[in-house]
């Protein structure tokens, strides 16, 4: 089986456990290693996409810039820089913000179940995004995407609603670190 559709999976400590086929391991909800990469721009605005309507959970639902699975092997921030690159058409530096387990059941019986390494970058370039990944894209200001959370719960993803306030809350807690 090819590399890219195997998942690793973890327990609670983000100890690997062995891989398994990305598809089984969603409909058996297996904890797993998972990334997410999050985008600002200077002017403190976040980079949201709007994933592909084929998307196999999620379709047409709008979240941080990527996030995806690393390859066995593959270390988590490595394959940020990878899928940013992938479904983005960007490169950047990124930094990892604080990691998290969630679990996100979805109508077609498939489970997001976990254990996400949170990034954190800053962009200001051109955006080429792959239409195969990604249906839109646009930076909002934090304080605009709380009030789209607020008012449209439904139009984000089950991830996005709970990483946002905590990449938020590590964002606050790093400017009083450094400055």
């Amino acid at each position: 089986m090819e590399q890219k559709n195997m998942l690793v999976l973890v327990n609670e400590q983000d100890e690997p456990r062995g891989t398994m086929e990305k598809m089984e391991a969603h409909r058996k909800a297996e904890l797993h290693r998972a990334f997410s990469v999050f985008i600002y721009n200077a002017a403190g605005d976040m980079l949201l996409q709007q994933r592909a309507l084929n998307k196999y959970h999620s379709g047409g639902l709008w979240t941080n810039a990527c996030c995806s699975h690393p390859y066995p092997e593959e270390a988590p921030a490595a394959a940020g820089k990878r899928r940013l690159r992938e479904e983005m058409g960007f490169v950047t530096d990124i930094q990892p913000a604080f990691e998290f387990v969630y679990k996100a059941s979805f109508d077609n019986g498939l489970t997001e179940y976990e254990y996400d390494h949170v990034f954190v970058g800053e962009y200001d370039g051109p955006i080429h995004p792959d239409p195969a990944e990604v249906n839109d894209y646009c930076f909002l200001s934090p304080a605009e995407i709380e009030a789209a959370l607020a008012s449209h719960p439904a139009r984000f993803t089950a991830w996005f609603h709970l990483a946002f306030p905590k990449v938020q809350q590590w964002r606050k807690q790093s400017e009083v670190c450094i400055g």
